[in-house]
């Protein structure tokens, strides 16, 4: 999956138009193979990204969970955490553990 593509269902708020848009955008993006589209495909990416939001739009719309909406702050304090853990701020890249030699 495209590590840019956030999860957006069963948030509290809500996901934002802006934040579907975004990740219909990284989709098409991940799908086309390009960030930027040349002029002569804009309008098909465009319409893509469209298209794909408003499936995001519906899906989430109709989906369903018993568990309680989880919060946005925290769950950004432990993506936080984990990148901090993933990336530590040695400044010298370095074997990662459990991966000797990689």
């Amino acid at each position: 999956m495209c590590r840019s593509i956030k999860t957006l269902h069963n948030f509290e708020p809500p996901a934002t138009d802006d934040e579907v848009r975004a990740s219909a955008r990284q989709f098409v993006r991940k799908l086309s193979g390009f960030a930027t589209p040349s002029k002569a495909n804009e309008a098909a990416f465009a319409r893509a990204v469209d298209r794909v939001a408003g499936a995001v739009h519906e899906l989430l719309d109709s989906l369903v969970t018993a568990a309680p909406p989880r919060n946005r702050e925290v769950e950004a304090s432990r993506a936080r955490a984990r990148a901090a853990t993933r990336f530590p701020s040695s400044g010298a890249p370095g074997p990662r553990p459990g991966r000797p030699g990689v």
